[in-house]
């Protein structure tokens, strides 16, 4: 085949320092905003992003160049610097991990809705909760005492 076809879309998480709820609602937006531009700078595709006082979504297409550490780590440490400069929050820090699952096309709409329901999906399930169904839906094994 002499050409190279891509459909590589991720579901990227990650959450503030200790899940600290640092993400106010008065610049929440702002962020998303940023970290879109972030992934289009990065030559990624920001699908959808959103999230709630502790912790964001991605839904992003990327290319088969982008190495998807460097470029969680990019983006989280542009972000964090943007939030204390122009925020002025200088305590703020993410979580030194993330979650990362691969989506295929045809679920993509369905993750699009997932991350714009967030306020109301938090309602009723804590960060926490939410992550290791991710976990377990993906067939990601872990160790409870590594998570937090």
């Amino acid at each position: 085949m002499p050409s190279t076809h891509l459909s590589l879309h991720f579901h990227i998480v990650f959450s503030t320092k200790d899940r600290h709820p640092f993400i106010a609602d008065d610049w929440r937006g702002r962020l998303h905003e940023y970290l879109g531009g972030l992934v289009r700078v990065a030559d990624g595709i920001p699908e959808a992003i959103g999230g709630t006082a502790d912790h964001v979504h991605l839904l992003v297409g990327l290319r088969a160049t982008h190495a998807l550490a460097t470029f969680v780590q990019d983006i989280k440490q542009t972000s964090s610097r943007w939030i204390h400069e122009t925020i002025g929050m200088k305590n703020f820090a993410w979580q030194p991990g993330y979650g990362a699952f691969t989506v295929s096309v045809s679920n993509c709409d369905t993750v699009k809705e997932y991350i714009a329901n967030q306020a109301e999906h938090h309602r009723t399930k804590t960060f926490q909760e939410e992550y290791v169904t991710f976990l377990q839906k993906h067939g990601v094994e872990y160790d409870e005492k590594y998570l937090w």
